[in-house]
């Protein structure tokens, strides 16, 4: 069987990565609103990347990243803040998410290293933020180096739930 391979995202993937985000959800709870109020496809491709990535696993799409360009808004100016760095010297992973029947095999570590390595390339640091209650997620990111520098709480968060984390790789 061939090895997992990630590639550019492609609009043709889009349909398959909505089928993966809807299938990984009751799991991870990521995103936290879900169903979302807006097309699936407006979260999986947004306004502003950088990059966007799948992975693709037995011949299937099974995950998918992105590196977006700080925007206006909360998350921009909480990582400003709590960096220290300009806008422009950022780029944010965004949109991880891997099919919950391919969980285990490495594919989301491939797909966050390639956004960071995409970053990188840029001249940027990465940064992205992380639901608390997400424990895997975060779990994750901090066993591959990334350490909290803040605390946010966004617009669609629920009132009872912690603030998210705002995560950075140092180099």
């Amino acid at each position: 069987m061939p090895e997992p391979t990630v590639r550019p995202r492609r609009p043709a993937d889009v349909p398959a990565l909505v089928e993966v985000l809807a299938a990984q959800q009751p799991a991870s709870r990521y995103p936290v609103r879900w169903p979302l109020p807006f097309p699936v496809e407006e979260f999986v491709v947004r306004p502003g990347e950088l990059g966007a990535w799948v992975v693709i696993e037995a011949g299937a799409v099974a995950g998918h990243v992105a590196v977006l360009e700080p925007g206006e808004g909360w998350e921009t100016e909480a990582f400003v803040d709590a960096t220290g760095l300009p806008a422009t010297d950022l780029g944010t992973v965004s949109t991880l998410f891997v099919d919950p029947a391919r969980r285990g095999l490495g594919l989301g570590s491939r797909l966050l290293g390639t956004a960071v390595e995409h970053v990188r390339s840029l001249g940027r640091v990465p940064v992205l933020d992380v639901v608390q209650e997400h424990s895997v997620a975060a779990d994750l990111y901090r066993r591959r180096g990334w350490r909290v520098v803040g605390e946010a709480r966004p617009h669609w968060l629920p009132a009872d739930r912690a603030p998210v984390l705002l995560m950075t790789l140092d180099a």
